[in-house]
């Protein structure tokens, strides 16, 4: 494992970074630690490829396009 040190942390960086800390029942540089790995380590979808495969999705299921119209539609049928 390595060791890092964060100089001129801001005030306020710090006093929140503090307090999520303590709601998580962690210390600040367990926090920092998840901070860091919720940031860097999770993979996140490219754009373009989620849509293409969307996109694919829908063919498959023959779903209708999505237009404003039915977008209006299921909005007014989830207040019902």
């Amino acid at each position: 494992m390595a060791t890092l040190t964060i100089k001129d942390v801001p005030d306020s960086l710090y006093r929140r970074l503090k307090a999520r800390a303590a709601k998580q029942h962690r210390s600040i540089n367990s926090e920092v630690i998840v901070c860091l790995e919720r940031e860097l380590l999770v993979d996140r979808p490219d754009p373009e490829k989620l849509l293409a495969r969307i996109d694919r999705l829908r063919l498959s299921l023959a779903l209708p396009p999505v237009s404003e119209d039915l977008l209006r539609e299921a909005k007014a049928a989830g207040r019902s």
